[in-house]
């Protein structure tokens, strides 16, 4: 089943362009609050990675939840849309010190730090700034995720955060510090996680971690499961929002919360994947030696992650409605990598229409580059046409 586009108004556009459709979005974060609100003690903060557009957040903004931010660029982005600035925390294994400053500046809810050195330049900073700075320290738990390797950060040999075996010995240096004040533990395991076992393996990590501290008297004011929840890249029509209420209801019952605690969330994909979509033109239609190639004039440049993660897009020619073919669906850039999908069935296209691929709006716009110098692509939301 195809998506409803309009058409009409896209025709009027220069393609290739970014479409969100502020329903869906809309629609998206009622059930996230909704589902939130049957546990008082937690807490959302979107992903700014998976979509930095100003419209969006604001939207994001608008429906109450915070901001994850892993770049100082991310956190000006925050704020230039309104999130308040103590529902924003910041995280990223390589905080420069420009980027410490502006969250010290704004006086952030909390740095999620990733190592000794990293807290030790955070109390260097702050004490120059004669402040006190709320940290968490992110634990690697060493918990696999059923998802692709690259976007798996949970692991012992990932780069993210502090070892589990480090973990006492950090949070008894952050406590000696006079400018750091430390308020919890920050864990991810990975993105585009179907599986609610995955959570409930790092459900029972935490619980194991915060034993040990708690034996040793020592009591976290916050837990921070980071997010990871993913989405149906194959119907996005069908299952255009997944399933929150098992996602939440999947800590609540597997991680034990003492009554003093919030449990902070970050989700991303899960929030704006299904309502974005990369709409582009039919540039040729190529016969080669056994097969057809739908050349677009959008590419890897807007929309990376079949090439970088080998990820699927339903892809759909929301301009014909003749009997389906097969193609290779490529874009224009002088790589090799530059296909969006092998061996798929489309209606009959032709130069000149329209191509939507879908679930776009995580990992889509934010992504893309001016390789082969080419034109950053625009976006427009669905209420501004």
């Amino acid at each position: 089943m195809k998506g409803t586009f309009p058409v009409d108004k896209f025709n009027e556009l220069q393609t290739p362009f970014y479409y969100y459709d502020t329903k869906v979005l809309r629609e998206t974060l009622a059930c996230v609050n909704k589902e939130v609100a049957k546990y008082p003690n937690f807490c959302v903060h979107y992903a700014v990675k998976a979509n930095a557009n100003h419209d969006i957040l604001t939207i994001i903004r608008e429906n109450g939840l915070g901001a994850d931010c892993v770049s100082g660029g991310e956190i000006r982005a925050a704020i230039a849309a309104g999130v308040p600035s103590d529902k924003i925390v910041f995280a990223g294994v390589g905080k420069a010190d420009w980027e410490i400053n502006l969250g010290l500046d704004n006086n952030i809810f909390c740095f999620n730090v990733e190592s000794i050195p990293e807290l030790e330049v955070i109390n260097e900073l702050a004490a120059a700034k004669g402040k006190v700075a709320n940290v968490a320290f992110r634990i690697n738990p060493n918990v696999s995720a059923h998802t692709h390797a690259n976007i798996t950060t949970g692991l012992a040999e990932n780069k993210f955060g502090i070892s589990m075996a480090d973990m006492e010995r950090i949070v008894e240096l952050a406590i000696s510090m006079d400018h750091v004040k430390f308020v919890g533990l920050h864990f991810h395991i990975g993105s585009q996680i179907l599986d609610m076992t995955d959570f409930e393996a790092l459900s029972h990590r935490v619980n194991e971690l915060q034993e040990k501290l708690h034996v040793r008297g020592v009591h976290v004011e916050h837990i921070n499961v980071g997010g990871g929840l993913g989405i149906d890249y194959k119907y996005p029509n069908e299952n255009y929002m997944p399933s929150f209420a098992a996602y939440f209801a999947t800590y609540a019952k597997h991680l034990k919360l003492y009554p003093h605690q919030t449990l902070h969330f970050e989700l991303g994909r899960a929030i704006t994947g299904q309502c974005g979509s990369l709409i582009s033109k039919v540039l040729y239609v190529k016969q080669g030696a056994n097969k057809q190639f739908a050349i677009l004039d959008a590419g890897m440049t807007d929309l990376i992650r079949p090439a970088l993660y080998q990820a699927s897009h339903q892809i759909e020619n929301i301009t014909s409605e003749e009997p389906l073919e097969e193609y290779d669906v490529v874009g224009p850039i002088c790589e090799s990598s530059d296909v969006f999908a092998k061996g798929v069935r489309l209606n009959a296209t032709k130069r000149g229409d329209l191509i939507a691929l879908r679930s776009a709006g995580a990992y889509g716009e934010i992504m893309a580059s001016q390789y082969n110098c080419r034109e950053l692509p625009k976006a427009y939301l669905s209420d501004q046409l």
